[in-house]
């Protein structure tokens, strides 16, 4: 479940939290049909990162990524207008308070909305650094002016544009020579890489809703943890690498990797696996009887 809603569960394996649920309609964008699905990313196919979103295009076609400079217009918004522009936030923030009260027929409470609206965000978003440094041994550079979003799809944010600023990659890659490449020794560096680059573009955004969520930088880095790990750990599992993502994963954030709260923490580390988020998702305000599988509130952790 992402900030209250469910994602499609994947063919062989289930999700972590709770079963599958339809979005409602995004007041602020286009609903998404059978042709707004179409086409997938069109980009250079050899370029750096295109075949790792493609790949996951494949198999999950409500995410869409345009390798693309940032798009404003037809529900587009550009990530760091919406960081300089407190009316901007302050329109998304009511649109996810109407998509809650629509979903669940009750209000929900500001701090909520906020959060809400920051897991659906946070949730794609680590997918487009995740996804290359997985599939490709790539990092890409994405600062919040290199990327514009746009809610379409069940999971938040339907499509994503990105304009790497240059990326990492390791010795012997095929692209190494390129502009904007940037060669590092190892696989313990790459990983550095990752961090570093998820941090440079979630923490002006915690920041920018941290007054509208309420809670405190620990907290919000917990959700950063969790949405990086479960993002890629359910990549993970449409794509038939459920087990390579968690061992990936689990050597990416073992714990004590500041700024990120908390650490992957798997258990048991191998397939069929779970883990105890370390931030809570806030689904419990709108719906106390359904308790997420994986929910700090109650420590307990369903295996999928």
């Amino acid at each position: 479940m992402v900030g209250g809603q469910a994602l499609p569960r994947p063919p062989a394996a289930g999700i972590r939290r709770t079963g599958l649920a339809r979005a409602p309609v995004d007041p602020t964008g286009p609903p998404m049909t059978a042709s707004s699905v179409a086409p997938h990313p069109t980009a250079d196919p050899a370029a750096p990162c295109a075949a790792a979103y493609a790949r996951f295009a494949a198999v999950f076609p409500a995410l869409r990524v345009h390798l693309a400079p940032p798009r404003s217009g037809s529900g587009w918004v550009p990530v760091d207008r919406l960081l300089a522009d407190p009316a901007v936030r302050t329109r998304l923030l009511a649109a996810e308070a109407d998509r809650g009260l629509a979903r669940h027929g009750r209000p929900l409470r500001p701090d909520v909305a906020a959060g809400f609206w920051l897991h659906h965000y946070a949730w794609p978003v680590c997918l487009l650094f995740t996804l290359p440094w997985f599939l490709e041994d790539r990092v890409p550079r994405l600062p919040v002016e290199r990327v514009s979003v746009r809610r379409t799809g069940p999971v938040g944010l339907g499509e994503l544009t990105a304009r790497p600023d240059g990326f990492a990659c390791l010795p012997g890659d095929p692209l190494a020579g390129r502009p904007g490449a940037r060669v590092v020794a190892d696989r313990a560096a790459l990983d550095h890489e990752l961090r570093t680059a998820v941090a440079e573009h979630l923490g002006p955004v915690l920041d920018a809703f941290r007054p509208a969520l309420r809670r405190g930088p620990r907290t919000l880095w917990g959700l950063a943890t969790d949405e990086l790990v479960e993002g890629l750990w359910y990549a993970g599992g449409l794509l038939g690498e459920e087990r390579r993502a968690v061992r990936a994963l689990a050597g990416l954030l073992p714990g004590g990797t500041a700024p990120f709260t908390g650490g992957a923490d798997f258990h048991p580390p191998q397939p069929p696996t779970a883990r105890t988020r370390v931030s809570c998702c806030l689904h419990y305000t709108v719906r106390p009887a359904e308790t997420c599988f994986g929910c700090p509130r109650s420590r307990t952790c369903g295996a999928r």
